[in-house]
């Protein structure tokens, strides 16, 4: 039998949650089917390092490392196979108000405009970091010989991001950027354009409550500060370049406020459940 790690679990009960969906959303057939193929699929890569005579390997050490990197990536866009078309606009009605109290009444768009165009740019970038963050936290603890902790690691990162996944089916939404198009824009950059081109490409229209980029982003930060305490600097680099992120998503429209609130509130509760199982007693 395989011997999966604890983080591993966590990818086949998303996996399994997503077939259940696909079975009782109304889809086209075919849309069903990708869906559960690709859990069949995820099962197998997951199963076949795991078996004993096979995890003993180093290449399968290396291969399930990294492994949950493609799988956060594949359950991004299986959440977009399933998206349906909604003209309900009430949940973005409402979030909109936080927003503009957020940038015009407390002044943030104008803080970060003031100084012409170097804020906006650094929001930008950091917002294209984000996908590369999880890859750079799994680089830190290889490099740092801590490749032990990362079943730790992505137990943090997959309950944030996973379960902020799962939400999406109940808050069918789109970005404040595709729903009020001609209000409260930011200043245009080439590194806007290319972000702009990204999402057009692989964004998906299933949902943007809670933020994904906030989940992922924070619950990295929290993965690196808890699991390798004598690498502070890491840490809060990690942290800084989180909060830089969770800042563009509302500055530059990809979310609205509440969402990105909610993604840190993801990276949050999975921290504190992954404290919480370490003082259980054994």
């Amino acid at each position: 039998m395989p011997q999966f790690r604890k983080s591993e679990w966590i990818c086949l009960a998303y996996f399994a949650y997503t077939s259940l969906v696909a079975a009782v959303r109304p889809l086209p057939l075919p849309v069903r089917i990708e869906v559960w193929l690709a859990g069949a699929a995820v099962l197998v890569s997951l199963w076949l390092p795991a078996l004993p005579a096979v995890s003993r390997r180093p290449a399968a050490a290396v291969l399930r490392d990294w492994l949950p990197l493609a799988l956060i990536l594949l359950a991004y866009r299986q959440m977009g196979w399933m998206a349906l078309p909604h003209e309900n606009r009430n949940f973005e009605n409402y979030w909109i108000t936080l927003d503009r109290l957020l940038l015009h009444q407390w002044g943030l768009k104008r803080a970060i405009e003031f100084p012409g165009p170097l804020l906006p740019d650094l929001l930008e970038l950091s917002y294209l970091l984000v996908y590369v963050m999880p890859v750079a936290t799994t680089g830190v603890f290889h490099a740092l010989g801590q490749r032990t902790k990362l079943d730790a690691a992505y137990r943090i990162i997959l309950s944030a991001t996973l379960a902020t996944y799962a939400l999406y089916p109940f808050f069918p939404s789109e970005p404040p950027r595709a729903v009020f198009p001609d209000a409260d824009l930011p200043l245009m950059s080439a590194l806007r354009a290319f972000n702009l081109r990204i999402l057009g490409a692989y964004g998906i229209h299933m949902s943007v409550f809670p933020s994904g980029h906030s989940a992922a982003a924070f619950s990295c930060a929290f993965a690196v500060l808890r699991l390798l305490p004598s690498h502070r600097l890491a840490g809060c680099a990690f942290l800084v370049l989180a909060t830089l992120i969770a800042v563009a998503t509302v500055y530059g429209r990809y979310h609205f406020a509440i969402d990105t609130i909610a993604g840190l509130f993801m990276a949050l509760a999975a921290l504190f459940l992954h404290r919480a199982v370490l003082r259980r007693p054994r």
